[in-house]
């Protein structure tokens, strides 16, 4: 299976931050956008490009389409150690539209991933009202997921379902200053592990096995405000998470950034990122006794994450407002209790995440 969380789209127009926030629900911009993007760690390498376009209609309705793809060559530590290299190809695409209702936000999308043996479909719905003149605004959503579970030279033979919901609220505190909560709740059910990975019982390798639901909780906290004078104005963020969920991981995550203009035409933006994770109850290195539940999924340990990155905007002066952008950030992923099997020591690996994209406005 394709690491479909590897690399995932996250410009999300710090521009915005620069400017005065509207007093009413406004639809997304009318844009075409074009990535690509290159994940290389651990033993896996995926690239590939993706492509957005966006356009509305009648000023009430807003629709998009995206596709993605990923060539994904896999050697990661689990394959190396228990598997062979392998090397497919995941394909994304989606459609969504917008509706404006007075101070109201709606939003339907659907989207589909498609790799040899793993094949996803999401469909989700968007609710967001603006209040207060536009000083809060409250948002609701949904998003139902089935995932159709297969393996090399077998087939499919396992699905898998997933519900999300998820509330928040964002709220202007000053004209340079805002604040947002978000609550996120999945519940997941069915074939939830991989075909392909092994746990380690006594020394023996033996298939994993998982529970076949999972229920989850996250809440974030989110600040941006925009400080300095005129010709210095910095945009500062700072947030935090916390996720829990009854296979008894509990993780915190703390992310800080700044992006800043220099002159009219350049945008600077630089993140700092840092993630520590518990184990799950039924995870072991090396189990000392067959239980109901074993797995050796590393995802699944005890391990700390630190990611640096930059972007760099430019911005053409035109009849469209066309922007070059480069992102890169250089991740380091530390594991307590899991280890690499050549070494007998606690794997560690370091990561680059390069994106390369063009968006023009329109």
């Amino acid at each position: 299976m394709a690491a479909t969380e590897l690399v995932r789209r996250v410009w999300q127009g710090l521009l915005a931050l620069f400017a005065v926030p509207a007093t009413a629900a406004v639809l997304p911009e009318d844009k075409a956008e074009g990535l690509y993007h290159v994940y290389d760690g651990g033993g896996v390498k995926a690239t590939g490009p993706a492509l957005l376009v966006r356009k509305s209609l009648a000023e009430r309705v807003s629709l998009s389409g995206q596709y993605y793809v990923d060539a994904v060559s896999n050697a990661s530590i689990d394959v190396v150690t228990t598997a062979s290299p392998f090397k497919e190809t995941r394909k994304a695409w989606g459609l969504g539209a917008d509706w404006l209702v007075r101070d109201s936000l709606l939003s339907v999308s659907v989207d589909k991933s498609d790799e040899p043996d793993y094949v996803a479909q999401t469909v989700s719905v968007d609710a967001s009202n603006d209040t207060f003149g536009g000083m809060t605004t409250v948002s609701i959503g949904f998003s139902r997921a089935r995932d159709d579970v297969g393996r090399k030279n077998v087939g499919f033979f396992d699905k898998a379902t997933h519900w999300q919901y998820r509330a928040g609220v964002t709220q202007i505190l000053s004209p340079r200053w805002l604040a947002s909560l978000n609550f996120e709740a999945v519940n997941d059910e069915g074939f939830l592990g991989s075909p392909y990975r092994v746990a380690r019982v006594f020394g023996a390798f033996i298939d994993e096995r998982v529970p076949r639901t999972r229920s989850s909780r996250a809440v974030k906290l989110r600040s941006v405000a925009d400080v300095g004078g005129e010709g210095s104005r910095l945009a500062i963020r700072g947030e935090y998470r916390r996720y829990w969920d009854n296979w008894d991981i509990k993780a915190d995550t703390l992310e800080f950034g700044a992006a800043r203009y220099f002159g009219t035409k350049w945008l600077a933006d630089a993140s700092l990122r840092w993630y520590k994770q518990g184990k799950a109850l039924f995870y072991s290195d090396n189990a000392p006794g067959e239980t109901l539940y074993v797995s050796r999924n590393r995802q699944l340990s005890t391990f700390k994450t630190l990611g640096i990155g930059g972007k760099l905007t430019y911005t053409f002066e035109g009849p469209w407002a066309v922007k070059l952008s480069g992102a890169y950030e250089r991740k380091q992923f530390r594991f307590s209790d899991f280890t690499d099997l050549r070494t007998d020591k606690p794997y560690s690996y370091d990561a680059n995440v390069l994106q390369l994209f063009v968006t023009a406005n329109f």
